[in-house]
């Protein structure tokens, strides 16, 4: 009998007077799986069944209009990975255009990677990044499984045996001095240097910043809760110091919007990036090349030299685990080593533990202690 393991439940296939078969048992046991083989089997050469017809494969356009509707649907809690997958498939689609499914092979899809590491982007005629290939080579991988599961019989060319990612150096960081934080605020636009100074003062991601909304905020016991997040250590209470609050009182004061930073174009959504406003600052600011990701990590690398420890560390942050924050300091920070089983030093009493002074020296870190109304374990 035979039988194998796609996903998490049992296939099995054989030979049939000289035709292919092939079933899912949708069971992830393997002994109830080879008994719904036999059964089938047994079935089959008694003519109580017949050998099913071959379900078409789709066209491209077709499983990719499917799979992001399904997206749609599937992602409403995080919306970002629908965009991701939106944004994906249009390369996907001028290059496969509609192909049935079964006819994109392995070569097929080393020939577009291939092609896409050469090609420039049509806004910013650059070279498109490893991270954005890959990107879209995930979107292919998840639409080939979303057809698969509709039971199309099909072989995913980018599955684990398949077309391997680009490799992505994810371990680049930057942390700003204080000289370069203060030229690069000067210069931002307000809702760019708002957005900035949470992120520098509570070390919260972007995309969690974006949809801050009122109901979440608590300025008189100086917390902020994040409901969002694909774990469940994102969805935490962030501790916000004076710098912090000050930039929210002033957001929610006569808010009318649902989101404390709405779309210019629809206030009932929160803004979905500030990229252009973050590149023009930089540019603007004369201070060298930066992610606005790099924010965060400067917010994590002062935390951990005002000894924080890791384990609180990586609540904050909102990390399920602890190694998940070690690439996001430089190894150069040696007080990092000493934090372990220090007592907490939020950003939480008054002030700023990343220097809101921006006095522009480097070694102006205060040390924090956090009110008695944070738990130890806030956001674990």
């Amino acid at each position: 009998m035979s039988i194998f393991k796609r996903g998490t439940v049992y296939w099995y296939h054989f030979l049939f007077n000289g035709e292919h078969v092939q079933h899912s048992t949708k069971q992830g046991n393997p002994r109830t799986a080879r008994q719904i083989e036999a059964a089938f089997r047994t079935a089959l050469a008694k003519g109580d069944v017949g050998i099913t017809e071959r379900k078409k494969a789709p066209g491209f356009k077709e499983a990719m209009r499917a799979f992001l509707a399904w997206s749609e649907q599937e992602h409403k809690q995080h919306p970002a990975t629908h965009r991701r997958y939106l944004v994906s498939s249009a390369a996907l689609l001028r290059c496969f255009g509609d192909q049935p499914l079964d006819k994109i092979t392995q070569d097929a899809v080393e020939q577009f990677k291939a092609a896409r590491s050469v090609a420039k982007g049509q806004r910013t005629k650059r070279l498109i990044k490893p991270a954005t290939v890959n990107r879209e080579l995930a979107c292919l991988r998840a639409m080939f499984n979303h057809a698969i599961k509709a039971d199309a019989l099909l072989k995913n060319p980018v599955c684990k045996n398949g077309v391997k990612a680009f490799h992505e150096d994810n371990e680049q960081t930057r942390v700003l001095s204080f000289d370069e934080q203060a030229r690069y605020l000067a210069v931002a636009t307000p809702m760019l240097r708002d957005i900035a100074t949470i992120m520098l003062e509570t070390g919260m991601r972007p995309e969690e910043v974006y949809r801050i909304q009122p109901e979440n905020v608590n300025l008189a016991s100086g917390l902020l809760f994040n409901p969002h997040g694909k774990t469940k250590a994102a969805r935490r209470w962030v501790p916000l110091n004076t710098a912090a609050k000050s930039v929210l009182a002033r957001r929610m004061e006569g808010l009318k919007a649902p989101f404390l930073f709405p779309c210019d174009t629809d206030p009932t959504r929160p803004v979905p990036k500030v990229n252009n406003a973050h590149e023009r600052a930089v540019r603007d600011s004369k201070v060298a090349p930066f992610r606005l990701y790099d924010l965060r990590h400067t917010w994590a690398t002062r935390a951990a030299e005002s000894g924080i420890d890791l384990v609180t560390l990586a609540a904050f942050l909102g990390h399920s685990r602890m190694q998940m924050v070690m690439p996001g300091i430089p190894r150069a920070s040696g007080a990092v080593c000493g934090a372990a089983g220090a007592i907490q030093r939020g950003a939480a009493d008054g002030g700023s533990v990343t220097g809101a002074e921006y006095d522009g020296k480097g070694d102006s870190v205060r040390k924090r202690q956090p009110p008695a109304t944070i738990p130890a374990t806030v956001g674990m």
